[in-house]
């Protein structure tokens, strides 16, 4: 079942919660397991984090207890957000992420561009790096307005001392034009397709 099948029926339910917090759970477990081997000892992990999660008063304590319980180095945990969730709440969600970027963990703005939130929220988050949406990206070698989207989206985070990761690459056409533009990020089924994790692990050993 695709996430956008899956997600929306979870948040209705309010299943989004505990799902949430075993992901968290589960992707510290996966943290200290590679900390120990000196192969995947220095891979970040990307969470993806929802509005209701997120907003509870106690994420920045849920999270802080999670690491502190598997003994993860937090600047290894990626949280990414997404554009939305920034029309709800901005000052907690602010302060929230203040308190565990003080302890390390990182933030990326996920699917960037497909939001309504102003563009001033981002000069207070403590964001490490935004996301290129995957809808930009599709037909970016032959639509002009997306080259001129991504292009803005490229320059913007640099004028802000962001990252920016392009999600969605399929094709080696959009990958060369996206680092063109001054890409050096790429997420798609170009460089991999999800496969369990320890089929991931045998790719990264020498052959």
């Amino acid at each position: 079942m695709l996430p956008s099948r899956f997600i929306p029926l979870a948040e209705e339910t309010g299943l989004i919660r505990p799902i949430g917090r075993w992901v968290l759970e589960s992707a510290c477990a996966q943290l200290k397991a590679w900390q120990d081997d000196s192969l995947t000892r220095k891979l970040v992990l990307s969470v993806n984090v929802s509005a209701k999660q997120f907003h509870q008063p106690d994420f920045a304590w849920q999270v802080k207890a999670v690491l502190q319980r598997h003994g993860v180095e937090p600047s290894l945990l990626k949280l990414e957000l997404t554009e939305g969730m920034l029309l709800e709440n901005v000052n907690n969600m602010v302060a929230a992420m203040n308190e565990l970027n003080k302890i390390g963990v990182r933030f990326a703005l996920d699917d960037f561009g497909t939001g309504y939130s102003s563009l001033q929220y981002l000069t207070q988050l403590p964001l490490d790096q935004l996301k290129i949406d995957r809808s930009f990206v599709r037909d970016l070698v032959d639509d002009h307005s997306n080259k001129a989207i991504v292009r803005t989206i490229i320059a913007m985070a640099r004028s802000l001392n962001l990252d920016v990761i392009a999600e969605g690459v399929e094709t080696r056409a959009q990958k060369n034009l996206l680092a063109k533009y001054g890409c050096a990020h790429f997420q798609g089924n170009l460089f991999g397709k999800p496969v369990p994790i320890e089929q991931f692990k045998a790719l990264l050993r020498p052959a």
